[in-house]
C-alpha cells in the first residue's frame, strides 16, 4: 500500500490518497477524478499524476508506505518530498553560477554560488571523481534576489589544504538546467591570502563566513549573502527570547 500526503507551507500534512492492489482511494475533500496513480512493478515505482493543476495544488507531496521494521510492528516510511510550484511565470535556469575559493590556514573553503533562477526548487550536491560528498558540506537556504521572482543559493565545501590539487564538482539540478562546476579551473575566483577569514558557529551550524575579493561586485555579493544568512538564522532565536522577556 502506497500513500500520498499533501503539505501546504505552514500547515500539517494531510493524506491525499492511497493506492492498494490497483485500487485508488482518494480522501474526502479532494476531487477523485483529478488524481491518477500508475504502478511499474519492474522499476518498483508508483507515479502520481495531478490533472488540471490549479493554484491550490501548490504544496509538497510525500509518498509513504508501511515498512515491517520488526515482527508485529510497522513503521511508516516517508519519501523526501516533491515540491509543486504553480505559477503563471515560466521557469528560467540560473543566470550565473561560479565557485569562490578561500584558503585559510590548513583548510580550503569552496563556495558554490548559483544565482537568479526560478522556481526556487533546486538540488545542489558536491562530488569528487568517484562519489557524492556529504561530510564538511553546508547547504544554505534559497533567498530572493533583487527581483522578487528570482532566487539564489550557496553551498560550502571545506577540504584539507593538502587536497588543493584534487578536483571537486559542484552539481546542481534545476528543472530547466543541469550543470557541473569543477573547482580546478581558471574561472574559480580566489581571495587574497593575506586577508583573515573568520567563521562563526551557532548550535553546531556554520552561519557566517567572510570572503574578501578583489572586485566590488564580488564584495557586494558576498556581503549580501552573509547578511541574509545571519538574519534568517538569528531572527527566530531573537523572537523567542523577546517573547519570554516580555512575559
Amino acid at each position: 500500500v502506497v500513500h500520498w500526503y499533501k503539505q501546504k507551507e505552514g500547515e500539517a500534512p494531510e493524506r491525499l490518497l492511497f493506492f492498494s492492489e490497483s485500487k485508488l482511494s482518494v480522501e474526502n475533500g479532494f476531487q477523485a477524478n483529478r488524481y491518477m496513480v500508475e504502478r511499474s512493478s519492474v522499476q518498483k515505482q508508483y507515479v502520481l499524476t495531478i490533472k488540471d493543476v490549479i493554484p491550490d495544488d501548490a504544496a509538497t507531496y510525500y509518498c509513504a508506505y508501511w515498512d515491517p521494521h520488526l515482527i508485529g510492528y510497522y513503521n511508516k516510511v516517508f519519501g523526501s518530498g516533491t515540491k509543486l510550484v504553480v505559477s503563471e511565470r515560466g521557469s528560467s535556469p540560473p543566470a550565473n553560477s561560479e565557485i569562490l575559493q578561500k584558503n585559510h590556514e590548513n583548510q580550503i573553503m569552496y563556495v558554490c554560488l548559483i544565482e537568479k533562477f526560478y522556481p526556487e526548487v533546486i538540488r545542489v550536491t558536491w562530488t569528487d571523481d568517484e562519489k557524492e560528498i556529504t561530510d564538511n558540506v553546508v547547504k544554505g537556504d534559497t533567498w530572493q534576489s533583487t527581483k522578487e521572482d528570482e532566487y539564489s543559493i550557496a553551498s560550502w565545501l571545506t577540504v584539507p589544504a593538502e587536497n588543493e590539487d584534487k578536483k571537486y564538482y559542484c552539481k546542481y539540478e534545476h528543472e530547466e538546467e543541469k550543470a557541473s562546476l569543477p573547482t580546478q579551473v581558471d574561472s574559480v575566483k580566489t581571495a587574497p591570502q593575506e586577508e583573515d577569514c573568520k567563521t562563526v558557529f551557532n548550535r553546531g551550524n556554520l552561519i557566517l563566513f567572510c570572503l574578501i575579493f578583489v572586485t566590488d561586485q564580488l564584495m557586494h555579493r558576498t556581503a549580501y549573502l552573509v547578511y541574509i544568512i545571519l538574519l534568517l538564522k538569528s531572527s527566530m532565536y531573537y523572537l523567542i527570547i523577546l517573547f519570554f522577556i516580555c512575559r
